[in-house]
């Protein structure tokens, strides 16, 4: 098989009217170059060059030869134009799972964005809280809420610093009053997400100088946590949801937050994949979009002060 540098040193020689300057423009030994031309005219059978000490010139084989050689070398670079260009391209199909949360309400509309810049990228997209099974389920990468507990995925952050608050609809704060302790939260209906058989009740906080944790109840659950949000901004009770899931509702008025002195649980939102390999050049870009956005919502947490204001 011809070799692609063997073609364009005959190429460049017969360009130059020299061997020794064609294989100087490549950069290689004058005996490299000459073992070059050697070897191809074998493989052709037949002499392309006719040399001499002082001159070199086209043979008729060679002249004829000379333009298949320039056909050839064109239409591999058009190939790799050609394979640059779709590298450059975001394209195939993604497959994801998200919270149904923040997948609903935040994602939906950045992953609409994100096909408009990249048209030829398909989208599969898997709402649900449960946690997906890389190996198992249609799924290349999974966003999940929390610190992973299975140690053998690969988990990117996209926003490790976003924490839980606690908030309600001001309807409900006007019937019931609102909490200024968190004894004061046993009072009151709390809404509660369940994750398979398991009710999350149990509540965690840090005052500035420790841990403190209750168990809080009420009259509703759901395993779906956008349920969860839209029954809180409905005025049915008080939830502790993701700042992620519910800051557009705080600084719209529709949600409240609570006790804004106290840090509520971490949530950090990682980006989940079985392999490295999964990591292609949609997902990048995805993780890259994901963590400026959420970055810019945990930017506006609230604060004491912001409250108060």
């Amino acid at each position: 098989m011809l070799r692609f540098d063997d073609l364009q040193l005959f190429v460049r020689a017969a360009d130059l009217g020299s061997l020794s300057a064609a294989a100087r423009v490549m950069d290689m030994s004058a005996a490299v170059a000459s073992a070059a031309l050697k070897r191809i005219e074998q493989q052709l059978g037949a002499r392309l060059l006719a040399r001499s000490t002082r001159s070199l010139r086209l043979t008729a084989e060679g002249e004829g030869f000379l333009e298949y050689a320039r056909a050839a070398l064109s239409n591999l670079d058009e190939g790799r134009r050609l394979l640059a260009s779709g590298q450059d391209q975001v394209s195939g199909i993604l497959q994801l799972s998200a919270p149904s949360d923040f997948g609903r309400n935040l994602l939906l509309p950045w992953l609409d964005e994100f096909q408009r810049e990249h048209p030829k990228l398909t989208v599969r997209l898997l709402l649900g809280d449960r946690i997906a099974d890389l190996f198992r389920q249609p799924v290349d990468i999974a966003l999940r809420y929390g610190e992973p507990e299975d140690s053998s995925l690969v988990a990117l952050p996209i926003a490790p610093q976003n924490r839980r608050v606690l908030c309600a609809a001001p309807s409900y704060l006007a019937r019931h009053g609102e909490p200024r302790h968190l004894e004061q939260l046993a009072q009151h209906n709390c809404l509660l997400f369940m994750l398979g058989s398991r009710v999350h009740d149990h509540w965690s906080f840090h005052d500035g100088k420790r841990e403190v944790s209750l168990t809080v109840s009420g009259d509703r659950f759901s395993d779906d946590a956008d349920v969860v949000r839209l029954w809180a901004m409905a005025g049915a009770g008080i939830a502790s949801k993701s700042w992620l899931d519910v800051a557009a509702d705080v600084l719209a008025g529709r949600l409240n937050v609570l006790m804004p002195e106290l840090l509520c649980e971490r949530a950090p939102l990682n980006l989940l994949c079985a392999h490295r390999a999964q990591l292609s050049k949609p997902v990048n870009l995805l993780r890259e979009m994901l963590a400026s956005r959420c970055a810019r919502i945990s930017s506006q947490f609230p604060t004491k002060s912001d409250v108060d204001h």
